[in-house]
């Protein structure tokens, strides 16, 4: 799949909740959404940003080597705040600063359209408002309080996973 870049339309649109008439095209969505995100090196990818409308996202958990995905995710409580560094398959090269909660808890659904309640904190996070927010049409360039910047090498090359592959839960 291709990744969308800023200043792309479909970035500043909301996307649609899934609903039961969609499970199979989200089936293989998440998929390809999983390959996607680890060929391109990120920790999060929101359908928005491979140009599908629909209220779905991946992210990868780092220490499990595992990718999940949320259909339909909100965030229902937020704790703490911290200011953060973030970047964006969608905008390449580039970082800002953004203010996230610390601890987030979300409710989502499964390909069954199954509801689950999960807390998250640190890292995964912070990765799920990102991917929540392009959901919402919100980019990091909406977010950050300072003008996003690029990143200099180095730190992009001490900060990206492997490019081991992930399973998909």
């Amino acid at each position: 799949m291709e990744i969308v870049t800023y200043p792309a339309e479909v970035l500043t649109k909301t996307a649609r909740k899934v609903g039961r008439g969609d499970i199979e095209r989200v089936r293989k969505l998440v998929n390809d959404m999983a390959e996607t995100m680890i060929e391109g090196e990120g920790i999060g990818l929101a359908a928005n940003q491979v140009d599908e409308l629909l209220r779905v996202i991946v992210v990868r958990d780092l220490e499990a080597n595992e990718v999940h995905y949320y259909l339909n995710p909100t965030i229902t409580k937020g704790q703490g705040e911290a200011l953060g560094e973030e970047g964006c398959l969608s905008f390449p090269g580039l970082a800002g600063l953004i203010p996230r909660y610390e601890t987030v808890t979300v409710k989502f659904q499964d390909l069954d359209l199954k509801s689950y309640r999960v807390e998250l904190e640190g890292l995964a996070a912070r990765t799920v408002q990102h991917e929540i927010d392009h959901l919402n049409g919100i980019t990091i360039k909406d977010r950050s309080t300072v003008e996003l910047y690029h990143r200099r090498e180095e730190e992009e090359e001490a900060e990206r996973p492997s490019k081991r592959h992930a399973v998909l839960n």
